[in-house]
């Protein structure tokens, strides 16, 4: 995988210091910053977001940090308290909340409805999002409110490197046009992958699958694609009983051609869902937990997510 993009300006002072919660959105950081310096990342490859614990080394990052981009509470809740308590003079940019970006509300249950129109205007999920957001709390693992997922809609990537480099010009007036260049590339990369991922998934719209957690509706919504359901909601806890015999509904009414687990969750729970061969099985990754860290990261973990729902099932 080449980089995100190439990089012709040349630094001419030493960059802020900055601080990124997760690895997609630290891989665009990265970008923008290529040739001038190096973000610092907070919650590692392989931890989960949603039940983080902060390090002493992440603790520095942040207290040193000139500027922090995260997602916000709604994915990362025990995150709030460390940014406002341990940046002083930081600017803090809450990437769910920037203007452009496309928000979804959860959805509710094991199986997904979908509709005729689902594609049709982006704008419609946002003011639905907004209206749950009224009830969201701080931690993910409800219905109702916001999906933090939101990185997986490239378009959603694709405004946050704009908003970078915007932040990061303003903070470091000396490297804005490195920043501006460095996004724009990014950008034309963004929508030229777009476009590829758009001819890859083709052949297969209409066809079912299964995800392990509810993670991939934006993802589902850029690119046509129609998850009927997920075993989980929430990203640690067990399903219950009810929610077991609700997925396994799904298998046997909704044409389910593929299930998809994740590298940091134990297969098993797939097992006790589907017998095995009943249908493909595949793996997703959707924070890059098995992917090196840096500027690659974020293109490399949507192709790959597209490559592996492709060929789960075409086959």
């Amino acid at each position: 995988m080449t980089a995100l993009i190439g990089v012709a300006t040349v630094a001419t002072a030493e960059a802020p210091s900055v601080a990124v919660d997760i690895a997609p959105t630290h891989a665009l950081v990265a970008t923008v910053m290529q040739g001038a310096g190096t973000p610092n990342l907070l919650v590692q490859p392989g931890v989960s977001p949603h039940g983080y614990s902060m390090r002493p080394s992440e603790a520095r990052a942040l207290q040193d940090a000139d500027v922090v981009f995260w997602i916000g509470h709604a994915l990362t809740p025990s995150l709030e308290k460390p940014i406002e308590t341990l940046t002083s003079d930081a600017k803090i940019i809450e990437l769910m909340d920037l203007s452009g970006v496309t928000k979804l509300p959860f959805r509710e249950g094991a199986a997904f409805e979908h509709h005729e129109d689902d594609h049709d205007d982006h704008d419609d999920h946002e003011k639905d999002a907004e209206h749950h957001e009224e009830d969201a709390h701080d931690d993910h693992d409800h219905e109702g409110g916001i999906d933090p997922h939101i990185w997986l809609d490239p378009a959603n990537a694709s405004v946050w490197l704009f908003e970078i480099a915007e932040t990061l010009a303003e903070i470091d007036p000396e490297n804005a046009a490195l920043y501006r260049e460095n996004a724009e590339r990014g950008r034309e990369r963004i929508a030229t992958m777009i476009d590829d991922i758009n001819h890859l998934v083709a052949p297969v719209r209409g066809r079912g699958f299964v995800v392990f957690h509810d993670a991939y509706h934006y993802f589902e919504e850029r690119f046509e694609l129609q998850a009927r359901g997920a075993i989980l909601v929430s990203d640690g806890a067990a399903p219950s009983a009810a929610r077991l015999k609700e997925i396994r509904a799904v298998f046997e009414e909704k044409d389910v051609t593929c299930v998809f687990s994740e590298p940091q969750f134990n297969a098993k729970i797939v097992d006790a869902v589907v017998a095995q061969g009943a249908v493909n099985s595949a793996t997703l990754d959707p924070l890059g937990a098995t992917l090196e860290v840096g500027p690659d990261l974020y293109e490399t973990l949507i192709r790959n997510l597209a490559s592996n729902i492709a060929t789960c099932l075409k086959e």
